[in-house]
């Protein structure tokens, strides 16, 4: 599978909007959207969904079918390239953007879903029509009667590489991953073909929507009132809602009493939260605390300790998020707009510090599926120094007896264990601890002493944390 762009960025252009098959036409400008102006879909789609609605156009039956056609068409989009480039006379680099969404759109409903063949060519070619002209609707209608000749599995058995050949470049095609991305999911996981299908195929499955009650101020008996509301699998504090929903009709969530958070990243602010000490346990420090759903975790943690929480977040809107976030807690906190690099606090102030780093966010590829075709390999170079020195920032920051929690929300060696490993041999005082008991009941943790969660192990992103407490 290719690793450079399936097609230059253009401007878009005014199109022509039909006044029927809103749906369609909410994809497409949601595609449109990610392509042209580096969106993520889970940001562009809700804003589109909500006006929809307001304006009478779409009831809960479209506004799913909308979610699907735009989330499945950018999870799959390697592979219906791959299934389009043998339909189409040209290089899909040379294919307009634009058209290349509505023939994308067209296959995933030919493909990807249950929609029947005359219905799915059908509303693509009308869609072309609208808002490409009637030029362009004859090649897409050419085009999406040739994908319809064959099922997936019957164009996966022309597409893709032979498995004995090529094994990574056969899974990034059927599973549509960048092989580059295969390649590091592999090495991390360590095992067989069997467990990167597995995680790959999860990376292609829509997460269920989990809310986390913050501690003081609601309960997780409180969120499990919603319809098709189930515990969390691992996070005393966690609620899965297995029907999908609107988090915001949640009363909770809409008073800031709860939120929105993977079970994961609730995970790593446990786990930090629990890990023992020596000596006092009253200054905490999140030092990447932007977006803030560890931050208000951790805050109601602390503030039921009697601990006082810092939040800092580099950039000035990030940490307005932040102080969003933790609006309400009942006890003290500080949100400051700060640099982890350049702290304004003086070293060996902290009892706990977490030090959740920018990275490439490859352990999050089922939310954000788009960010798969716009990460390169050269991403890792970029994060590297700027993840090594926040966690020099977290040691140094951290007093002696304390303890630090080093965490990404991917799981490539390169910023995982290698960072740790190549940190600590700079701090002779410090030592990893065990973080695996301090998540009692999760299996599947790895050989530690830090721990690895995965998608398809345990339902949450693939978020890595390691514990290290300063000796000295």
């Amino acid at each position: 599978m290719s690793e450079q762009p399936r097609r230059p960025r253009k401007p878009g252009k005014p199109y022509r909007r039909p006044q029927k098959d809103p749906v369609r036409i909410l994809a497409f400008d949601a595609l449109r959207a990610v392509d042209e102006r580096d969106a993520y879909a889970n940001l562009v789609l809700p804003p589109l969904l909500r006006k929809a609605r307001e304006g009478g156009d779409f009831d809960s039956r479209d506004a799913a079918l909308a979610t699907e056609l735009v989330y499945g068409t950018l999870r799959r989009q390697g592979t219906y390239d791959a299934i389009i480039a043998e339909c189409v006379d040209r290089p899909l680099r040379e294919v307009d953007p634009p058209v290349l969404d509505v023939l994308s759109l067209g296959a995933h409903q030919l493909l990807g879903t249950r929609i029947p063949t005359h219905a799915a060519v059908s509303a693509s070619v009308e869609l072309a029509r609208v808002v490409l002209g009637d030029g362009r609707a004859k090649f897409v209608n050419a085009v999406l009667r040739k994908v319809a000749q064959h099922d997936l599995d019957g164009w996966l058995e022309k597409v893709a590489p032979p498995y004995d050949e090529d094994p990574e470049d056969h899974l990034a095609v059927v599973h549509s991953h960048p092989r580059w991305i295969v390649s590091a999911l592999w090495d991390s996981l360590g095992g067989g073909r069997a467990g990167i299908e597995d995680l790959l195929e999860a990376d292609n499955e829509r997460p269920e929507v989990t809310l986390v009650a913050r501690p003081g101020r609601s309960t997780q008996e409180e969120l499990l009132r919603q319809d098709a509301a189930v515990p969390g699998r691992w996070s005393p504090y966690a609620v899965r809602l297995t029907e999908g929903g609107e988090p915001g009709g949640v009363e909770a969530v809409h008073e800031g009493r709860a939120g929105v958070q993977d079970e994961g990243s609730q995970l790593v602010a446990l786990a930090l939260a629990n890990a023992p000490l020596d000596g006092p346990d009253a200054r905490w420090l999140d030092g990447c605390a932007g977006p803030g759903g560890k931050a208000a975790l951790l805050a109601a943690l602390a503030a039921q300790r009697g601990a006082v929480l810092l939040a800092s977040e580099k950039q000035p809107h990030r940490a307005g998020l932040v102080a969003k976030a933790l609006a309400g807690n009942p006890g003290p906190y500080q949100v400051i707009a700060g640099d982890g690099t350049r702290p304004p606090w003086r070293p060996g102030t902290f009892d706990r510090v977490l030090m959740d780093v920018p990275c490439t966010g490859l352990g999050a590829l089922r939310r954000r599926p788009e960010a798969r075709w716009r990460r390169r390999p050269e991403d890792l170079e970029g994060f590297a120094p700027l993840q090594r020195s926040l966690l020099r920032t977290a040691l140094e920051s951290v007093r002696i007896g304390g303890v630090v929690g080093y965490a990404t929300c991917s799981p490539h060696l390169a910023e995982t264990r290698a960072v740790v490993d190549d940190v600590l041999k700079q701090y002779p005082g410090a030592e990893l601890i065990d973080a695996r008991p301090l998540l009692p009941g999760v299996p599947a943790l790895g050989d530690g002493p830090d721990l690895q969660l995965w998608p398809h192990l345990h339902g949450t992103d693939a978020m890595y944390l390691a514990l290290i407490r300063r000796t000295g």
